[in-house]
């Protein structure tokens, strides 16, 4: 696929960095900074254009009367509007793909059309971000919490604890310890390897376990996983910024909330626009703020500022002050694998959060949902099979049928309004939503050739 990439900064070159891992991808970035330019082509096999992407000279040198996809990622909204304005009218870009942040945009409807302005998916990472944090808030013993089949079903990872009712125990046991509850353990990560979750495979203490299950039945299979924490009633916010600002509207509906901000004008703004929440201006690294509004009775402290430093500070601050679980927003891949094996309990990346909401644009096949996993290895995506069983290479059969690539399993199928845990007799049928984990992401392209239909198959 033929991709042009505007914008280098921190989401557009993680998004470039996971295109051009594979092969089949033509990939050119266009950016005014030659410096970041010339690091990502030191690192990645890509073309790289210094000059202003909305420019229609820029886009022509970029190729783009051959590009099957223009993806807008710059910091400015309205150059990603206009860019996609361009593509589609000077050079007829099939797909036009725009980092949208500005809520005023948004919220108008109509805006984004043919008719108006062509971009035909929006992206907007803070939205992502924020329903993001949101899920990890509602489910305080997960490590990460993933939509699929518009929240039907959830994916989600636990990290088992010592003398956790499953450790010690082979998967095959589960039925037993959670009778009534049909689920399906994806993956499981054992020290930073992927291990296959056979029947016989057995958990150990520290584990990193995915399972799928129906959304009502969450909260009882992560109980069977680790001591489920303590509901949390108290969050505390360090920054209201996009995110921050989101993120307090969204949980003051049912939580206590505190938002610290730094910047005068934004705190007056956050407290007109808030209801029940509390915004105090002020340093959330400041230990005396802390303490004076009692940190140590936080379940949640969240630090969401841009600043990855002062993320990671406040955060082990308040975590050594006795805020019971912290999360952290950090920028900086080299920076979160370092900072969770610490006093920061979960380091949210934004990039990764969003690169799965692209993804599931550029990937082959009808793939609705695309979420990366452990720092972007491994992968979990939501396909739908179309076609017969002449057609296609997964209708019609059944999962053991099916010659999946190494490393990737099926773990569930959502039909209609039924969620089906998959197992090795169920059978895939035309327009089923078939969720699949891949420990390897190198194999996706043999995956989506799967579930590409073809005139005839034999």
């Amino acid at each position: 696929m033929n991709i042009i990439i505007l914008g280098a900064g921190q989401v557009g070159s993680t998004v470039a960095t996971e295109l051009a891992k594979e092969e089949s991808n033509e990939i050119t970035v266009i950016d005014i900074n030659q410096d970041i330019l010339s690091d990502l082509q030191d690192r990645l096999d890509l073309r790289t254009i210094r000059g202003n992407g909305s420019y229609p000279n820029m886009l022509e040198m970029a190729g783009a009367d051959d590009a099957d996809m223009l993806i807008a990622l710059t910091n400015s909204d309205e150059i990603n509007m206009i860019a996609c304005q361009i593509a589609s009218s000077i050079f007829h870009t099939p797909t036009k793909i725009a980092r949208i942040r500005s809520p005023e945009y948004l919220r108008k409807p109509g805006l984004f059309s043919p008719e108006s302005i062509p971009v035909d998916f929006m992206i907007s990472p803070e939205s992502l971000v924020t329903e993001y944090i949101h899920h990890l808030i509602e489910h305080p013993s997960a490590l990460q919490v993933l939509d699929f089949a518009e929240g039907r079903v959830q994916l989600v990872a636990v990290k088992a604890y010592d003398n956790g009712p499953l450790v010690g125990h082979a998967l095959r046991t589960m039925k037993q310890h959670v009778p009534g509850v049909d689920m399906r353990v994806a993956a499981i990560f054992r020290e930073g390897q992927s291990v296959k979750p056979s029947a016989d495979c057995v958990v150990e203490a520290g584990d990193e376990v995915f399972f799928l299950a129906a959304r009502k039945h969450i909260p009882t299979v992560i109980a069977e996983m680790r001591k489920l924490d303590k509901p949390v009633k108290r969050v505390m916010l360090a920054g209201g910024g996009n995110i921050g600002g989101q993120l307090a509207a969204i949980l003051e509906r049912d939580y206590q909330v505190k938002v610290i901000e730094a910047f005068p004008a934004r705190a007056r703004q956050l407290s007109g626009d808030l209801d029940s929440a509390i915004v105090l201006l002020g340093d959330a690294a400041n230990p005396d703020l802390l303490v004076e509004e009692n940190i140590e009775s936080m379940d949640v402290f969240c630090a969401l500022t841009n600043d990855d430093e002062a993320n990671i500070l406040s955060s082990m601050l308040a975590k050594r002050l006795g805020a019971k679980k912290v999360m952290s927003l950090i920028n900086r891949s080299a920076y979160v694998d370092l900072v969770e094996s610490g006093l920061i309990d979960i380091a949210i990346s934004p990039h990764q959060v969003t690169i799965g909401a692209l993804l599931a644009h550029i990937r082959r096949g009808d793939v609705v949902a695309v979420h990366a996993l452990r720092r972007g290895s491994a992968e979990a995506i939501e396909a739908i099979a179309h076609g017969d069983s002449s057609t296609s290479k997964v209708v019609g059969k059944r999962i053991e049928q099916i010659k999946l690539p190494a490393g990737t399993t099926i773990g569930a199928i959502v039909r209609g309004e039924e969620v089906i845990i998959a197992h090795h007799d169920t059978m895939i049928e035309s327009e089923d939503h078939v969720i699949l984990f891949l420990a390897d992401k190198r194999k996706i392209s043999d995956v989506e050739k799967l579930f590409q239909v073809g005139f005839t198959y034999f």
